[in-house]
């Protein structure tokens, strides 16, 4: 087990740094754009993030099944694939939110089968906090642009 977490969290440094790439040093260099393609992916991860928030709360209300929960986060990593951003930050945010939801529907999927959902909930998690350093590090460039990125943060 423990080797498994070393393991998995060595997995996500390595992702984190083929992502991000150098940190702060490269955002210098970062030619920021906000297409219409910017836009439009900026809007339909908020709706898609919000959507699935309000599920996990109607999750733990009783209104809806860990299955429909799943069934919505795949969904939601479907249509976040689909989207095609220009700038070089929403595309590596684009990888890492699929990944989040991605990971959150496996760990609904573990916890509807009495099996350990928290290895992948500490995926999502993760993932979601290299996709808030990425924004967080583009926003001001984005925001010149004319591309506000603050409901993703």
């Amino acid at each position: 087990m423990r080797t498994g977490l070393i393991a998995a969290g060595l997995a996500l440094f390595a992702a984190a740094v083929l992502l991000t790439g150098s940190g702060r040093a490269r955002s210098a260099t970062v030619a920021h754009t906000c297409s219409a393609t910017d836009r439009q992916f900026i809007s339909k991860v908020e709706l898609n993030m919000t959507a699935l928030g309000a599920w996990g709360d109607d999750y733990r209300r009783g209104d809806v099944t860990e299955d429909e929960v799943v069934a919505e986060a795949v969904r939601a990593a479907k249509r976040v694939e689909k989207l095609n951003p220009s700038d070089p930050s929403l595309k590596q945010a684009k990888v890492l939110v699929a990944g989040v939801f991605t990971e959150y529907g496996r760990g609904m999927r573990a916890k509807a089968k009495k099996l350990d959902a928290a290895p992948h909930m500490y995926r999502a998690y993760g993932l979601a906090n290299f996709a808030f350093d990425v924004l967080s590090e583009a926003e001001p460039g984005l925001r010149s642009r004319g591309c506000d990125v603050s409901g993703l943060l």
